[in-house]
């Protein structure tokens, strides 16, 4: 079997709100490819910026890019300036053992991290499934389904319905990994088919307990996963994205909870 050498190549874009002024904190979103996800990007990429002029937070968009050379920012050094990075269906598949290092720092040092959807999924390390909280893979086709929010006390949530209509993969997760995870949107399964798969066997249902979003304190700094986001369309979303900020907004402060 041939051995895969992956070259690590990060494009980097900053973008500057009010300068004069500064912000009120700073912001890395990263991704990288993913055939599933990549059609997020652009529209994902206009609402974050858009988000950033809306709340006055500084933004630096982190993505894989072709090739060549570029600055580093899994470094202790240049973390340093961020009080929150969001992973946007990313992992750490393809950092080196450094720059995961520098990343766990940046976590226990008090930092705040924002996994959505596919995020730092079952293949990810342990470490980093315990930052989401719990390790998935598995899901259904798209489907609509009715989403319960369970906990309002927290800034991701207190504008939702108690119930939300909202459409996506559905994905099923494994055992709580950690022991502080706090739920703040379940899924009902009875209102879309969990069996609706590509004609294999695997199984999405989890039962009366279905979670999507959940926060966490962890070694130090603050997690924040939700499972929505799949389609690009979402991105365009009022509900979804302050949903979205209110996760980075109580990850990068740790404020906001009643």
């Amino acid at each position: 079997m041939k051995n895969i050498k992956y070259t690590l190549v990060i494009l980097i874009m900053t973008f500057y709100v009010n300068p004069s002024f500064g912000q009120q904190f700073e912001v890395m979103v990263y991704t990288n490819p993913d055939r599933w996800h990549d059609s997020v990007v652009p529209n994902a990429m206009k609402a974050f910026e858009e988000m950033a002029l809306r709340h006055d937070f500084g933004l630096t968009w982190a993505q894989i890019a072709g090739t060549g050379g570029v600055t580093d920012p899994f470094t202790d050094e240049y973390l340093e300036r961020f009080d929150a990075i969001v992973f946007l269906n990313a992992s750490e598949r393809l950092f080196s053992d450094e720059q995961k290092e520098s990343f766990k720092r940046f976590i226990r040092n008090g930092g705040g991290f924002v996994g959505i959807h596919s995020t730092l999924g079952g293949s990810s390390e342990e470490w980093f499934q315990k930052l989401r909280g719990r390790a998935s893979s598995l899901h259904p086709e798209e489907q609509t389904a009715v989403y319960h929010v369970i906990d309002k006390n927290f800034p991701a949530t207190m504008h939702l319905p108690d119930r939300w209509i909202f459409t996506g993969e559905l994905y099923a997760h494994g055992p709580e990994l950690t022991d502080n995870l706090n739920y703040l949107i379940t899924v009902d399964e009875d209102t879309y088919d969990p069996s609706r798969t590509w004609g294999d066997d695997r199984e999405t249902a989890m039962g009366d307990f279905h979670p999507m979003v959940w926060y966490q304190e962890y070694e130090g700094g603050r997690s924040f996963y939700t499972s929505l986001g799949h389609l690009p369309a979402v991105y365009n979303d009022p509900w979804f994205l302050a949903h979205i900020y209110g996760g980075i907004y109580w990850a990068a402060t740790g404020l906001g909870i009643y």
